[in-house]
């Protein structure tokens, strides 16, 4: 059952997402909808014996499927956080950390206001305010590098200035927001209280000086060995493994697995020994198996029927127009304080509106710590499909009378070695 599960997700996804392609979407786009359709919101609602025979909670069934896309999740997550040009942040860093911090803090704050004022039965049952009106402030400043990337190979525009400015404040954002997630993490595991809260954050710290002081070296070092080897092979399975041992350290100390992925992804794109030709079967194989899985997946939980009830139907409506005006309104604004025109600065909003799947990743960690209820949870996938689908259309609006100059021709043939 579990191998026909899987099969259909997988098919589904591939389908719908090439048809979401056809249709100028991203083709993360139509891999949410397959949760959707194949799930409890059509497929159960016209064929329920069908979909309970499918997708039946018989011994612990619809678990078996959890640990297959929490591996996927974290490559997916740490090949996304590989994909950064650290040079990009070097050269640039007035420019991305004014851009950065208008995209996070405006979002943020204003997420975490909302937060506070949401209705009570939207938390889940072992959240309070506090978690909740974090952990809603992580959904509204959150960006998803991997759709974001995604969009802009679709339009052909990786290589631009302002797709690598975007990028590298999103890198910024999302960072600060894998601490915060973290943070809810710890909190709602470990009890709020005082002393929780600052062992949570002492746990971030010492994670972060364990990345910098002994993670970073082994990286190189094991890279560096893998990589004279022929073929990806022994590449790819070093970038896994330091991958998924990022990942344990930083569950081991409460905090989530996806933050030490990031990280590891950073360090692996950070030090320059790494040929990412060799990686880039990794990168075919996440983006085209495990990722479509995930998002299919996290759409199974997804019960659109929640949104009948008007006053669910009103908080979505609410929550995805200020998802969508405080994170355009953010970029826009730091991009026009670092002296970007108002095309690139529109672009640059638009760019970072775009969360897709890593709000998927937000959204689907805050339930299963039980901060999100299961109608929270169906608005935040709303909000990643919706700024998913608005973005690209956007983007290439806004980025129609951006000339280019040479040196982004000499970055695009820089940047097709992953491809």
């Amino acid at each position: 059952m579990l191998l026909l599960q899987i099969t259909v997700l997988i098919a589904c996804a591939t389908a719908l997402g090439r048809l979401a392609m056809r249709c100028g979407m991203p083709t993360v786009v139509g891999e949410l909808m397959v949760g959707v359709l194949v799930g409890p919101s059509v497929f159960g609602a016209l064929a329920p014996g069908m979909s309970h025979w499918l997708w039946s909670s018989k011994d612990g069934q619809p678990q078996l499927l959890e640990p297959i896309n929490q591996f996927g999740v974290l490559l997916f997550v740490g090949v996304a956080a590989a994909h950064l040009d650290v040079r990009m942040l070097r050269r640039r860093r007035g420019t991305i950390a004014t851009i950065g911090g208008s995209a996070l803090l405006i979002p943020l704050t204003l997420g975490i206001t909302t937060g506070y004022l949401l209705p009570r039965w939207l938390v889940g049952p072992e959240g309070n305010r506090t978690t909740f009106a974090l952990l809603v402030g992580v959904v509204m400043a959150v960006s998803a590098i991997p759709v974001m990337a995604k969009t802009l190979t679709d339009l052909k525009m990786m290589h631009r200035d302002v797709s690598q400015l975007m990028l590298a404040s999103a890198a910024g954002d999302d960072v600060v927001a894998w601490l915060i997630l973290s943070l809810v993490s710890g909190m709602t595991v470990s009890g709020y209280s005082g002393s929780a809260l600052v062992l949570s954050v002492v746990y971030l710290i010492a994670f972060l000086l364990a990345a910098a002081l002994v993670m970073r070296p082994l990286a190189r070092t094991a890279l560096r060995v893998a990589g004279r080897a022929e073929g990806p092979g022994p590449t790819i399975a070093t970038a896994v493994a330091l991958i998924l041992g990022g990942s344990a350290a930083a569950l081991s100390l409460g905090l989530e697995a996806a933050l030490g992925a990031f990280v590891v992804g950073i360090l692996i794109s950070s030090h320059g020994v790494v040929d990412v030709a060799k990686l880039a079967p990794l990168r075919t194989l996440v983006l085209a198996v495990f990722a479509p899985l995930f998002l299919a997946s996290a759409g199974l939980r997804m019960d659109i029927s929640v949104l009948a009830d008007r006053s669910v139907a009103l908080v979505a409506v609410l929550v995805c127009a200020l998802a969508i005006a405080v994170k355009l309104g953010g970029g826009y604004l730091g991009a026009r304080l670092s002296r970007l025109t108002h095309r690139e600065g529109l672009a640059i909003g638009a760019g970072l509106n775009a969360r897709g799947a890593v709000e998927i990743v937000v959204a689907t960690i805050g339930l299963r710590i039980g901060v999100l209820s299961e109608a929270m949870y169906t608005i935040v996938i709303l909000v990643a499909v919706v700024t998913s689908v608005t973005a690209p259309p956007t983007l290439r609006w806004a980025m129609a009378r951006v000339e280019q100059d040479r040196h982004e021709r000499l970055r695009e043939i820089e940047m097709a070695a992953w491809s």
